[in-house]
């Protein structure tokens, strides 16, 4: 009999309940290899963000994608569910979908970002300040002068 050995936790992550529309936050494992020093330093790094899809099931092959916004840019990554690089997944908020895959939410995303930039322009047009000159300040008052003396 062939025995498998993995330094993932099988069981736990094929229990995992994760969906789309879920906001989950991925702990991956990073190796670092500093050249001066010959060392190789380990350090965790959070991925959170939304879950477009889960592919594969619970198979070997399983993955799943994660999208974020960061400072107006869309990013998504592609995790395999099995992979010793994941150290922990972490379901934070669930949400109720209608779908199993969110793609959707990329198009409604670029649409929001299109129309908050649109906005910011109209509001730089409407800030434009208006410079008063002596000049015609002069004819302002003369034209007003000429009118109170027709309607006298």
């Amino acid at each position: 009999m062939l025995k498998i050995s993995s330094p993932v936790k099988i069981e736990v992550r094929k229990a995992l309940d994760m969906r789309a529309g879920d906001t989950v936050r991925v702990w991956q494992k990073i190796v670092e290899k500093d050249a001066a020093k010959g060392k190789e330093k380990i350090r965790f790094q959070a991925f959170e963000g939304l879950v477009l899809c889960r592919k594969h099931g619970t198979e070997a092959g399983a993955t799943f994608t994660v999208r974020k916004v960061i400072d107006g840019v869309g990013v998504e990554r592609i995790f395999p569910l099995y992979t010793p690089t994941v150290e922990k997944i972490e379901v934070l908020r669930r949400s109720k979908t209608r779908r199993s895959k969110l793609y959707h939410i990329r198009e409604k995303a670029a649409k929001e970002v299109r129309r908050k930039m649109s906005r910011e322009r109209m509001e730089k047009v409407i800030e434009i300040p208006i410079v008063e000159t002596p000049a015609v300040e002069a004819v302002a008052t003369e034209v007003k002068s000429e009118e109170g003396e027709k309607t006298q």
